[in-house]
């Protein structure tokens, strides 16, 4: 009953946005996984509702005419009842979520081709996104290959925040000094919802970013154009971008020095925390 509600309600445009509208490998196994719980939930759920309006009717006041039996104190079927279905359960539900929580570990590498490498850095309240191999970095837009598996490296350069990206993964969270990965694929082209879910002041609501699944030759041309991208994200732009503000559209850099996003998890307490962001060499457009 539950499963084919949550079916029903999956065309609804605000669960449109979730992981019941899956678009990827990782979100479509968690949405599997909440499926088959609702379901075996139902059996808790479903004798409860039903029994209660059930034992209410039959022990009713105006009911003189069942068997009265005030010594009754043991029945072996209603113990096995009570006991035996529970277990079931959360011998059931233990076994799937152990198995099931080691498959969507985010740290678990996805198979197929070598994954897109990325470093995100949680700003307030803003996405910065790295492109290591590439050179370049985006703010609040992430662009991905279809079908090919993406590697992203979290940290944050303010307070602790959190990433979800609803139709493609779970969330995981970001935090000053430290990093944490995220494995993640997009099965069709398509724009995803991605946001931070950890309170971090007035700005909160509107920090949000646009993940682009494209084709290969779209993700192409989307790296040609933000490599033509005049801006460099150097140490002079590094204090402007890490300034508090909502970026009402992306933004990109077309250089990138390198080893920002070390440099960032050092200077917010993490290994290295005695060095500084000065005196890194650019990395050129074309040192790819």
């Amino acid at each position: 009953m539950s499963v084919g509600l949550l079916v029903a309600l999956g065309g609804c445009s605000a669960l449109g946005h979730g992981f019941l509208a899956a678009a990827g490998p990782v979100a479509t196994h968690e949405r599997q996984l909440f499926l088959i719980v609702s379901a075996i939930l139902v059996f808790v759920a479903g004798p409860v509702l039903l029994l209660t309006p059930l034992f209410a009717w039959h022990y009713r006041l105006g009911n003189a005419d069942d068997a009265y039996r005030p010594n009754w104190n043991f029945s072996w079927w209603v113990e096995a009842l009570i006991w035996i279905p529970p277990i079931g359960i959360v011998v059931v539900l233990a076994v799937l979520l152990w198995t099931w929580t080691h498959i969507d570990d985010p740290y678990r590498k996805l198979p197929g081709a070598a994954p897109i490498e990325i470093e995100a850095i949680a700003l307030d309240w803003k996405w910065l996104f790295i492109y290591p191999d590439e050179g370049i970095a985006t703010i609040n837009q992430l662009a991905i290959p279809v079908g090919r598996p993406v590697h992203i490296r979290l940290t944050s350069a303010t307070v602790m925040q959190s990433m979800l990206i609803p139709r493609l993964a779970g969330q995981i969270y970001a935090m000053g000094g430290m990093t944490t990965e995220l494995n993640l694929a997009a099965s069709r082209p398509g724009q995803y919802l991605g946001k931070n879910t950890q309170y971090n002041g007035a700005g909160f609501a509107r920090e949000r970013f646009t993940v682009l699944a494209l084709p290969g030759a779209g993700y192409q041309a989307w790296l040609g154009r933000a490599h033509a991208a005049p801006r460099m994200l150097d140490q002079t732009n590094w204090s402007a971008v890490a300034e508090r503000s909502v970026v009402p559209q992306p933004i990109f850099f077309g250089t990138v020095q390198p080893g920002l996003f070390a440099q960032v998890i050092a200077k917010t307490g993490g290994p290295g925390s005695a060095g500084t962001m000065h005196g890194m060499p650019m990395k050129a457009k074309d040192a790819r």
